[in-house]
């Protein structure tokens, strides 16, 4: 497999940032318009209510699904107190564009160094807003960093929220129904609670075990993009809480996997990142989806052909 490697993206001192800026397509404030009228890609501050509400208009989204950066706004570390603050801003906006049953998915960090900020500082946040809470998930990695004076980190945390009751479809993993456990008589017939499952593998609880992280031997991957929340993952949650045809929101576009995983299961997604290099890799994800099927660059990156070039034509000047 040939290597093509990009450095971390969202840190402020990346070295490639200003080699890719000249290739992004919008600028703070601008919008991308889907070709085929499904999806809207912007660049723009989550926080920034006034530019949410002009993008949305009259629209509403049935589900948000929502990834920030863990204690980082714009590259810099906030106190957790401040970045709870911050978090209820967003969070504010996303309650003005969602209907009044809908879904609100946070993905949320939870540094074990430092008292596990920010989770705690956020989930208090969300107490005091008008949203209801209804499961906390960990998605569990397959690989994980660890140290041989402390257990394996290999965990992310999902909260899950609702305002109103909006509609909840049933999801199944792949994983077979080989656990036996207790036994209950219904209708006269004694049964296994295996049994009385609708499925022939088992339900998803809030612990995802069966989701495998992504990394740079995955086909979805997009190089320099840390993070990136698996596909089957966001799959899973538009799955559960939308339905066919629904607009889907997703303030921190990031790598784009929320408006791939739309695209794939015939739903709308309005979709920004406050950095430009993010909403065109957002952009790129969805045509190269288009054009080839494939969900990512696996080794690769979304901008190889104009850094390939940059650097034969500064060969050429060099000769």
């Amino acid at each position: 497999m040939h290597y093509r490697l990009l450095a971390r993206l969202d840190s402020a001192v990346s070295p490639v940032r200003p080699a890719l800026l000249p290739y992004c397509r919008l600028r703070l404030g601008e919008v991308w318009c889907d070709p085929e009228g499904r999806h809207t890609v912007a660049c723009g501050d989550a926080a920034d209510r006034a530019f949410v509400r002009r993008l949305f208009g009259a629209r509403r989204a049935t589900l948000a699904v929502q990834d920030p950066p863990y204690n980082l706004v714009m590259g810099q570390k906030l106190p957790p107190e401040a970045y709870a603050n911050w978090c209820r801003a967003w969070v504010d906006n996303t309650d003005a564009i969602l209907a009044d049953a809908a879904a609100l998915y946070i993905w949320l960090g939870a540094d074990q160094d430092r008292h596990f900020q920010p989770l705690p500082q956020v989930m208090a946040m969300m107490a005091a807003t008008g949203f209801a809470s209804r499961s906390l998930i960990t998605m569990r990695n397959q690989r994980g960093y660890g140290t041989q004076r402390n257990w394996m980190a290999v965990r992310q945390e999902l909260l899950y929220y609702v305002k109103g009751e909006p509609p909840f479809s049933v999801q199944y993993t792949g994983i077979p129904k080989t656990l036996r456990g207790y036994y209950k008589t219904v209708g006269g017939k004694r049964t296994e609670n295996t049994e009385r499952g609708r499925g022939e593998t088992i339900r998803p609880g809030n612990v995802w075990v069966d989701i495998q992280q992504v990394f740079y031997r995955r086909e979805e991957n997009v190089n320099g993009c840390y993070a990136q929340k698996p596909l089957a993952a966001i799959e899973r949650i538009v799955l559960a809480s939308s339905r066919p045809g629904e607009l889907v929101a997703d303030f921190f576009s990031h790598a784009g996997t929320t408006l791939v995983a739309c695209e794939r299961l015939g739903r709308s997604c309005v979709t920004f990142d406050i950095d430009p290099i993010f909403a065109e890799i957002t952009i790129r994800r969805l045509e190269r989806y288009r054009a080839e099927g494939r969900t990512g660059w696996q080794a690769g990156h979304p901008f190889e052909r104009e850094l390939q070039l940059k650097r034969h034509a500064a060969s050429a000047c060099a000769r």
